[in-house]
């Protein structure tokens, strides 16, 4: 049963979890690991549509996330409206051409060969859902007074990985999409001033016939050291 109690004016609650012996421990980190592990960035997308309710759950889900003073500094801009949607195509490509052509240095676009992308951006229009993560720079209260967030760039990275996670969770495939410059979602979408795009996610089931690059991962004693 759940307690609480004040501490120096504030709500506290208890906190309990279910404790794992080592053999459960390690069989469920191996089969999350080995469930993650199938998690992939998509860009054939299906227009089936997807139930509301999901993105619903997925969002509450990626809104669990840790952050700085508990501010939570984000917001999740959904947007299914086909018109909407093929004005943030029509701006993102704008961007990406520029990016491809004239931005991005030779050893970049090397670099992105393996994966085979470009500029063409059809998943933006295909995707039934795209999910804009705005970082709040500030908070805006009714008076339109500001007030300080804390590790806002650090929070929405938290966020977005939860919100990946949820994603995979759910049956959905997902691209973690960053045209540069972004400032064009703040105009399209009409968010804030105090509000700047972070992430662009398409959300949907694969197509049919959806085609990934073939890598692999770096093996942990490349990106862990022990101390």
């Amino acid at each position: 049963m759940q307690k609480s109690k004040m501490i120096d004016g504030y709500p506290f609650v208890t906190y309990s979890k279910e404790i794992y012996d080592a053999g459960e421990m390690q069989t469920r980190s191996k089969e999350f690991h080995e469930w993650m592990d199938k998690r992939r960035t998509v860009r054939d997308f299906s227009d089936k549509p997807v139930p509301r309710d999901v993105i619903e759950n997925i969002l509450r889900a990626a809104s669990t996330a840790p952050s700085g003073a508990h501010k939570q500094p984000w917001t999740f801009c959904v947007v299914q409206d086909p018109a909407v949607k093929k004005a943030i195509r029509e701006a993102a490509e704008k961007e990406e051409f520029e990016s491809y052509n004239n931005r991005m240095s030779e050893e970049w676009l090397k670099d992105l060969r393996p994966l085979q992308t470009d500029w063409h951006k059809e998943f933006l229009e295909i995707a039934p859902y795209l999910i804009i993560v705005f970082k709040k720079s500030y908070e805006l209260d009714a008076e339109n007074n500001k007030h300080s967030v804390y590790y806002a760039v650090e929070s929405c990275g938290l966020a977005c990985g939860f919100l990946l996670t949820a994603i995979h969770n759910a049956g959905l495939a997902a691209l973690t999409h960053t045209p540069s410059p972004m400032n064009f979602l703040t105009k399209v979408l009409n968010r804030p001033e105090n509000e700047k795009p972070f992430l662009l996610v398409p959300v949907g089931y694969p197509a049919t016939e959806c085609w990934v690059p073939d890598l692999t991962r770096k093996p942990l004693n490349d990106v862990a050291v022990w101390y």
